[in-house]
């Protein structure tokens, strides 16, 4: 009787672990799925800006709408992260990655279907909105199911890869599919990717139930959705006007009130929405500042550089994508090397300010190029060593800052990486917009506005770009030096359970 007790037992053991253990072999096929669902949110950072010309011609709006295209994308993405972090925790990783596609999807949909500027800029807004939603979870997925550190350093080197090439790989498919298709096939190929990650999804992931359903923060969601919506509304503001503009002064105002607002209520609050741990932690808070300010440098080389492909060497639209395929190629190869094999043994501290390093050394190469220069003698070697060095930076930055993370706080420590970056694009676009406009007024100065004058005013003020960035990238290896703990990350597992567990 006790044998057949016994072996009913271990019958039933083997039945209950089978899910979990069915789960984890299925893995690398959720990693698949995941990648493909955070390619699809970076990728429209950057896939519409270069289709926003035919489509300003087919919808009939002017140059100063044509901003808010961007704009409402950002605005809604970068305020609601934070919230979309917490929502994940609340529902479940699995329920906000498929609701997030969904929502996505169907608003990538009627922006394709646009008829007029108001449906595409409203389309626009809540596809950032979804996709704060989606991006947390995607991290916070990624942190739970990956806790071998083995297995950790390949998952999130694929990670980091996505995450930063994913902007470049935006300008290729948005020059492929509107010189080849249609500017609303820049939306609707979205479609494809949300359908992949949901059916993924649904077939791959255990369904969870939430593992933080503390009551909402809300003064804190108040605070801080509206301090980053000021933030990132400023910043863009002062891109397409100026720093001392009433609008600009005032929402940069309002959003060091509401940030500094949000702060103390995290202090005092029972349940905060952004756990001052999470940020606090010396590894953790250096990583989201490496990943904030190489966020601000890296914008300016995507967004210059492409105007000088084009307008100076005369690419075309797909030309000038595959133009950053080094820069692709070295990102994806340090990407794996950091994170499987050097940060294991030396941690972040050696690794991120190498790489910024790397960085700021490409972007000078860059400050060399004139009207004359060519692609493979002046622009292909300082791209590789870019994507080289940022491949150093961003996976060992997003492995280290979700590190030994507690699980309830997994979904708001992901969305305070995403929220990182984005600010930081956002900074870098308005300040180097800003300094390379300043930069070919003052080369103009005495010289008369002939078309020669006029194209070498432009190439100085990118030129002058690239040296501000390269200035970013010194400061941040200086400042990550100072901050980063030497020494692998540390995951613990009991705080880091599988998902589904």
């Amino acid at each position: 009787m006790s044998t057949v007790a016994a072996s009913s037992s271990e019958n039933d053991v083997r039945t209950e672990l089978t899910p979990d253990q069915h789960h984890h072999d299925r893995r690398w096929w959720i990693l698949a799925v995941l990648a493909i669902s955070q390619l699809m949110v970076v990728l429209d950072g950057t896939i519409v800006n270069i289709a926003l010309p035919t489509a300003q011609q087919a919808l009939h709006f002017s140059n100063s709408d044509r901003q808010w295209i961007v704009t409402g994308y950002s605005l809604a993405f970068g305020s609601l992260l934070l919230l979309g972090g917490r929502i994940s925790d609340y529902i479940g990783r699995k329920n906000a990655l498929i609701i997030g596609l969904g929502g996505f999807a169907v608003a990538s949909a009627v922006g394709a279907a646009a008829t007029n500027f108001t449906m595409l800029v409203a389309a626009r807004t809540v596809q950032g909105a979804f996709g704060a939603l989606l991006a947390p979870a995607v991290l916070a997925l990624l942190t739970t199911t990956f806790t071998n550190p083995k297995e950790r350093g390949k998952a999130f080197g694929i990670y980091g890869a996505v995450a930063g090439a994913g902007g470049a790989l935006g300008l290729l498919l948005g020059g492929v599919l509107t010189s080849y298709a249609s500017w609303r096939w820049t939306l609707l190929v979205n479609l494809f990717f949300a359908a992949i990650g949901i059916l993924g999804a649904a077939m791959l992931l255990r369904r969870d139930h939430g593992v933080d359903h503390d009551p909402l923060d809300l003064p804190g969601v108040l605070s801080a959705t509206s301090g980053l919506f000021a933030l990132v509304f400023g910043l863009s503001h002062a891109e397409t006007t100026s720093w001392t503009n009433h609008y600009t002064i005032g929402s940069l105002v309002v959003a060091l009130v509401l940030l500094s607002s949000f702060v103390r209520v995290q202090r005092r609050t029972k349940y905060p929405l952004l756990p001052l741990r999470v940020v606090l932690d010396r590894g953790r808070g250096g990583s989201l500042l490496a990943m904030l300010i190489s966020g601000s440098g890296m914008f300016g080389v995507f967004l210059f550089l492409t105007y000088y492909l084009q307008e100076t060497l005369h690419f075309s639209a797909v030309t000038t994508g595959l133009a950053f395929m080094p820069m692709i190629v070295g990102l994806t190869i340090t990407a794996q090397l950091s994170n499987i094999v050097l940060l294991p043994k030396f941690g972040p501290r050696p690794l991120v300010p190498t790489g910024m390093l790397m960085a700021a050394g490409s972007l000078y190469w860059l400050t060399k190029l004139g009207i004359a220069s060519s692609y493979m003698a002046h622009i292909f070697s300082p791209l590789l060593l870019l994507g080289l060095g940022i491949g150093l930076v961003f996976a060992p930055a997003i492995n280290t800052a979700t590190a030994g993370v507690a699980a309830h706080d997994a979904g708001v420590a992901s969305a305070s990486v995403n929220t990182s970056q984005q600010i930081g694009g956002s900074i870098g676009t308005a300040l180097l917009n800003t300094l390379a406009a300043s930069a070919a007024t003052s080369y103009l100065v005495g010289r008369a506005p002939t078309a020669l004058n006029l194209q070498l005013a432009s190439v100085h003020s990118y030129t002058a770009a690239f040296g501000y960035s390269a200035m970013i990238f010194v400061a941040g290896a200086l400042i990550t030096a100072f901050l980063l703990p030497s020494g692998a990350p540390h995951t613990t597992n009991s705080d880091l359970a599988l998902v589904g567990h």
